[in-house]
Protein backbone atom coordinates (compact mmCIF):
# COMPACT_ATOMS: atom_id res chain seq x y z
CA UNK A 1 0.00 0.00 0.00
CA UNK A 2 1.52 3.43 -1.03
CA UNK A 3 -0.44 6.41 1.49
CA UNK A 4 0.13 10.02 0.48
CA UNK A 5 -0.33 12.22 3.16
CA UNK A 6 -0.13 16.20 1.86
CA UNK A 7 -3.21 17.69 2.56
CA UNK A 8 -4.18 19.43 6.30
CA UNK A 9 -7.90 18.27 6.01
CA UNK A 10 -7.33 14.59 4.97
CA UNK A 11 -4.03 13.76 7.09
CA UNK A 12 -5.56 12.24 10.18
CA UNK A 13 -7.94 10.28 8.49
CA UNK A 14 -4.85 9.01 5.84
CA UNK A 15 -2.93 8.07 9.58
CA UNK A 16 -6.01 6.03 10.97
CA UNK A 17 -6.40 4.20 7.62
CA UNK A 18 -2.35 3.57 7.25
CA UNK A 19 -2.93 2.25 10.78
CA UNK A 20 -6.21 0.06 9.62
CA UNK A 21 -4.01 -1.28 6.80
CA UNK A 22 -0.72 -2.08 8.72
CA UNK A 23 -2.78 -3.94 11.97
CA UNK A 24 -4.08 -5.96 8.60
CA UNK A 25 -0.36 -7.30 8.06
CA UNK A 26 -0.15 -4.90 4.84
CA UNK A 27 3.41 -3.34 4.38
CA UNK A 28 2.52 0.73 3.83
CA UNK A 29 5.53 3.08 2.20
CA UNK A 30 4.17 6.42 3.73
CA UNK A 31 4.93 9.25 1.63
CA UNK A 32 4.35 12.96 2.92
CA UNK A 33 4.96 16.25 3.14
CA UNK A 34 7.22 17.92 5.87
CA UNK A 35 4.38 19.68 8.11
CA UNK A 36 3.10 15.70 8.38
CA UNK A 37 6.05 13.88 9.05
CA UNK A 38 6.25 11.06 11.77
CA UNK A 39 8.35 8.58 12.93
CA UNK A 40 8.33 5.67 10.65
CA UNK A 41 7.34 7.51 7.77
CA UNK A 42 9.34 6.42 4.68
CA UNK A 43 9.47 9.41 1.98
CA UNK A 44 9.44 13.07 3.78
CA UNK A 45 9.41 15.42 1.05
CA UNK A 46 10.19 19.07 1.44
CA UNK A 47 7.58 21.53 2.47
CA UNK A 48 6.13 23.32 -0.70
CA UNK A 49 2.99 25.25 -1.44
CA UNK A 50 -0.53 22.75 -1.19
CA UNK A 51 -1.32 23.31 -4.81
CA UNK A 52 2.05 21.89 -5.80
CA UNK A 53 2.41 19.13 -3.39
CA UNK A 54 0.44 16.63 -5.61
CA UNK A 55 3.26 17.20 -8.39
CA UNK A 56 5.88 16.41 -6.24
CA UNK A 57 4.54 13.34 -4.62
CA UNK A 58 4.38 11.86 -8.50
CA UNK A 59 7.99 11.12 -8.31
CA UNK A 60 8.43 9.65 -5.71
CA UNK A 61 5.33 7.21 -6.81
CA UNK A 62 6.60 6.71 -10.29
CA UNK A 63 10.00 5.86 -9.45
CA UNK A 64 8.47 3.78 -6.72
CA UNK A 65 6.24 1.69 -9.76
CA UNK A 66 9.76 1.98 -11.89
CA UNK A 67 11.76 0.34 -9.70
CA UNK A 68 9.25 -2.71 -8.67
CA UNK A 69 8.39 -3.26 -12.33
CA UNK A 70 12.39 -4.03 -12.76
CA UNK A 71 12.51 -6.03 -10.14
CA UNK A 72 9.92 -7.81 -11.14
CA UNK A 73 11.66 -8.56 -14.55
CA UNK A 74 8.81 -6.19 -16.55
CA UNK A 75 9.66 -4.74 -19.45
CA UNK A 76 8.68 -0.91 -18.11
CA UNK A 77 9.13 0.45 -22.38
CA UNK A 78 6.30 -2.08 -22.77
CA UNK A 79 3.71 -2.81 -20.32
CA UNK A 80 1.22 -5.93 -21.26
CA UNK A 81 -2.70 -5.20 -21.58
CA UNK A 82 -2.15 -1.68 -21.81
CA UNK A 83 -5.11 -0.94 -24.76
CA UNK A 84 -4.50 2.19 -26.64
CA UNK A 85 -7.26 4.12 -28.45
CA UNK A 86 -8.15 6.96 -30.14
CA UNK A 87 -11.42 8.52 -30.77
CA UNK A 88 -11.88 10.67 -33.58
CA UNK A 89 -14.83 13.19 -33.46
Amino acid sequence: VIALIDDPVTADLTRGNIQEVASRGANVITIVGKQFAKEGDNIVLPEIDYYLSALLSVVPTQLLAYFASKNKGLDVDKPRNLAKSVTVE
